[in-house]
């Protein structure tokens, strides 16, 4: 396998950054929470043309509000977005929000993607669970692969689910001069994966007999005709965070530049079918800035290596109905 990073890190290196998943049991489908208990100066940035959000207009640098205090990524499409509702529960019982005076109203983005073709759909994660990704959040580095938001995610659909490969949640970090930034990416793309360092396909679409990687880009650039892929059944969607002190104007564009990431490691990227979302959150608690070039290069490379963990990390999936999503490992072996 050519990607050998034996410590990648994870997005809880950054100080005052936790990550708790819920995975449901009754079929693979689940979210992630990212908790900033202090809150943290954010910003969102969405280049898929089928996105399913929450709460990211008053993440506009021109907005009002200054901070959030809970990321929710979640499986389950459209329905995933009541995991926040969890979130704010869970926030609420700790006394952590927006003060206004006659309360605190936490203040919890989320983005969802859509899972619902792995396994049955009727089963979509809701409030509670959102409330049980809060409560099982730690700084302890997160689980990866099949697990949260990632768990019922797949890459590779251009031409037919049948020759898909199975995707999921991710995570690394880099630091530099004291300062970290850490990307945790959910991966359920329409295109491939590839390595970011060597360029090397990891997971994507299929050859017919399902036995190789198809390479989607080269057969699509070579005419080959993909499926109809209805609009938002993908997405890639993340959390950047950094422990720099960032205005929240330079957190929008941490978030823009992270898609940068993105590019390197999906391929193609950013389509109609697609959702791509990445929200950038910085939490101060290193005491010091750093220079947005270094941070936004940071940020770029942190992303594109969690969304390889994503799929290198992900385990081979047969649903009931009798849907095969092999991993990029057992591809390789």
């Amino acid at each position: 396998m050519p990607y050998t990073d034996s410590d990648p890190g994870s997005i809880t290196r950054v100080a005052g950054i936790e990550v708790g998943h819920y995975t449901d049991p009754r079929r693979p489908t689940g979210c992630t929470a990212v908790l900033a208990r202090g809150g943290a100066v954010a910003g969102v940035d969405v280049r898929g043309a089928a996105p399913g959000t929450r709460e990211t207009d008053l993440l506009e640098p021109c907005n009002l509000v200054q901070q959030v205090h809970a990321v929710m990524l979640s499986g389950g499409s459209a329905w995933g977005l009541d995991t926040a509702s969890g979130a704010m529960r869970w926030l609420d019982e700790k006394g952590i929000g927006l003060d206004v005076g006659v309360g605190r109203v936490p203040i919890v983005p989320a983005a969802v993607l859509f899972d619902l073709a792995v396994g049955d759909s009727r089963i979509r994660p809701g409030a509670d669970a959102g409330y049980a990704a809060c409560h099982a959040a730690s700084a302890q580095p997160p689980a990866e692969g099949n697990v949260g938001a990632g768990a019922g995610a797949c890459v590779g659909k251009v031409f037919g689910m049948e020759r898909a490969m199975k995707g999921g949640i991710g995570t690394a970090s880099l630091t530099v001069r004291g300062i970290t930034v850490g990307a945790l990416i959910a991966c359920n793309a329409v295109g491939d994966v590839i390595d970011p360092r060597s360029g090397l396909l990891l997971a994507g679409a299929r050859s017919p007999d399902g036995s190789q990687l198809h390479d989607t880009c080269r057969a699509l650039l070579q005419g080959e005709e993909p499926r109809p892929v209805l609009a938002g059944t993908n997405t890639t969607i993340g959390v950047v965070a950094t422990d720099a002190r960032i205005t929240k104007a330079q957190a929008r564009r941490l978030a823009m530049v992270s898609h940068d990431g993105l590019a390197r490691a999906i391929r193609p990227v950013h389509t109609m079918s697609d959702g791509d979302t990445l929200f950038a959150m910085g939490t101060g608690l290193a005491g010091d800035a750093l220079g947005m070039l270094t941070l936004s290069a940071m940020a770029a490379e942190a992303v594109a290596l969690a969304t390889a963990r994503a799929v290198l990390a992900a385990q081979s999936l047969v649903t009931a109905q009798g849907l095969q999503l092999p991993c990029a490992r057992s591809l390789a072996d």
